[in-house]
């Protein structure tokens, strides 16, 4: 009886013991970290604006009432059943935002959701999208940061109840959610197409907003682009599959003419976050956008009960 005792206990501890590993921050670096790519000695920074745009940067960054959506001083509190996560400093002050990192712990922060200090960053950060981006892109994307103005000022901590505020948890919640690999484009689809689910599914993260979530909240994989409830409370947010209760009536150009104006077939206008996410999105080029509606009425038809 001792000895069932002695390996239960020893397997018990070996269990803690393996819980401790896996969830470090050093541990998911050790599996994805490779990954990226190398990183290019000069930047894009074209690519980079392009990849700010769709990315949605200011969306949660730029000052909450600020006109000047380059000022990434962040403060924007993003609700969610979970708790307030309140959007950092991304500005390039050196001091408060992410002008003082080198490019390896922003590559890493975009690609693991890991802090230069080596914590957890929660995934009200998509980081589960931007992974799919590349070195050379996420250093387009940093030196494009860069140029942008340093504001100074640190963002007041998140508003997350126990036992969610264990940073540690998270390293459980990405086994699960976060896989580290790059996007690879299909040989068998036209550039348009490979554009386009690049945009939508890394940078873009439409998915993060799009698709329901489970109880840990991760997102619903069969329902992927459907629609749900609106993380913050407010109502439902649209299905983007070509389904009937989605963008099945609409045509490509309806799309593209939508990412644009942010006007839908029916003459209606995008309201709510949608109008800030319109805003990224008309700075892209037509070739983009007509991509994005390329892939985006290339995905499977999925049944969703969220309003158009």
């Amino acid at each position: 009886m001792r000895r069932i005792v002695k390996a239960l206990v020893m397997l018990a501890a070996l269990g803690l013991a393996g819980a401790y590993v896996v969830t470090a921050p050093a541990f998911h670096h050790l599996v994805f970290g490779e990954n990226a790519g190398i990183v290019p000695t000069s930047a894009d920074l074209d690519n980079g604006r392009t990849l700010f745009h769709i990315g949605g940067c200011a969306s949660c960054h730029a000052i909450p009432g600020e006109k000047d959506r380059t000022r990434l001083g962040g403060g924007l509190g993003l609700k969610s059943p979970f708790g307030t996560f309140y959007a950092p400093n991304i500005s390039s002050d050196k001091a408060d935002g992410i002008g003082g990192w080198p490019v390896d712990a922003f590559i890493r922060a975009m690609r693991e959701g890991v802090s230069p200090a080596g914590e957890h960053y929660y995934p009200a950060f998509p980081y589960t999208s931007y992974q799919r981006m590349g070195a050379k892109d996420l250093a387009d994307l940093f030196a494009f940061l860069k140029t942008l103005p340093a504001v100074a000022g640190r963002v007041r901590a998140h508003d997350v109840p126990f036992p969610f505020n264990i940073r540690r948890l998270l390293g459980g919640w990405k086994l699960l959610f976060l896989d580290g690999k790059l996007f690879t484009p299909d040989p068998a689809k036209d550039v348009a197409f490979n554009r386009g689910a690049f945009l939508v599914e890394g940078p873009g993260h439409c998915a993060e907003c799009h698709s329901p979530r489970n109880l840990l909240g991760g997102i619903v994989t069969g329902k992927r682009f459907a629609g749900g409830p609106d993380p913050e409370g407010k109502g439902s947010v649209p299905n983007i599959t070509p389904h009937a209760d989605g963008i099945g009536s609409w045509s490509k150009s309806d799309i593209r003419d939508f990412l644009k104006t942010g006007e839908t077939p029916g003459f209606y206008s995008a309201g709510g976050s949608m109008t800030s996410v319109i805003k990224n999105t008309s700075e892209l080029s037509d070739e983009d956008r007509n991509a994005m509606a390329t892939y985006l009425l290339a995905l499977p038809p999925i049944a969703g009960k969220a309003k158009k």
